[in-house]
């Protein structure tokens, strides 16, 4: 989770404290992840399951995009916020479209959720800019079509690896059609490098491993302390305000989607 969180504060130093744009940042940090990610699959992956797919590829890739779009004007905390309160959200509507049904607690917890999501947004002194906002809402949603696309589809660090590499002509488009807007800086650069081998490569890899050892309620709460830890280190590191408005969203977030997922894994009274 950490990892996680620092993909945040390092795409939000990068844009905002060196002259990278946001195309090139996206670029070199999914060409950085595909080459890590392929270097983990020769080195240490045994199973030889699943290769990634074009769909789950244009979805990473729509999310990568977005995040460091939005970005621009968002400080970590709150884009970390919007974008895993989008995750949870969209991956939640998906099951509830699906057929699963919801205790009345679950569908507290949900209107609990998207009104903290709401009230972020809604205009104010403190609120977040609109359009990064609604950048890194798609970006969140992006990321939980990913997510869905993804569950059995084979060795996960080897899928993940395929669609990074799948994503790399993508990318390399996009950077050619921003053509005339790309500035390079070598600290923006080093950050990129660094969100997409470490906190996204290697990052992934380690999640990945862990994922068997916990059970489904586990791995869907600890992903609840991303925004917390990013807006943590937004503050130490790039000395962000705290602000009143997101912490009270974010206690309406965070404690609607935990209550969504808790009671979702309860085990059934026999």
């Amino acid at each position: 989770m950490v990892a996680f969180a620092g993909n945040s504060l390092l795409c939000r130093l990068a844009l905002k404290h060196t002259g990278i744009d946001a195309a090139s940042f996206t670029s070199i940090r999914l060409i950085s992840a595909a080459l890590m990610l392929w270097l983990l699959v020769r080195v240490r992956s045994k199973v030889n399951s699943g290769k990634g797919n074009w769909p789950s590829a244009v979805a990473l890739f729509a999310y990568a995009a977005g995040f460091s779009i939005a970005y621009i004007g968002l400080p970590a905390g709150t884009g970390a916020l919007l974008l895993f309160g989008s995750v949870q959200t969209t991956m939640i509507s998906f099951g509830i479209w699906k057929g699963e049904r919801l205790h009345a607690l679950q569908v507290m917890g949900l209107l609990l959720a998207v009104g903290g999501l709401v009230g972020l947004m809604l205009p104010g002194l403190s609120a977040p800019p609109f359009f990064g906002s609604i950048m890194m809402l798609g970006a969140g949603v992006a990321w939980g079509i990913y997510s869905l696309r993804g569950r059995g589809a084979g060795d996960p660090t080897r899928v993940t690896a395929g669609n990074f590499l799948r994503t790399i002509p993508i990318t390399v488009a996009l950077s050619l059609l921003a053509f005339n807007w790309i500035s390079l800086d070598w600290a923006g650069v080093r950050y990129a490098i660094l969100s997409g081998a470490v906190t996204s490569g290697i990052g992934y890899s380690i999640w990945y491993q862990a994922l068997p050892a916990l059970k489904a309620t586990q791995a869907a709460t600890v992903q609840l302390s991303v925004p917390v830890i990013a807006a943590i280190g937004g503050i130490i590191f790039i000395a962000e305000p705290l602000t009143l408005r997101l912490v009270l969203a974010s206690i309406a977030i965070l404690s609607g989607i935990a209550l969504v997922i808790l009671e979702k894994n309860k085990p059934k009274e026999t």
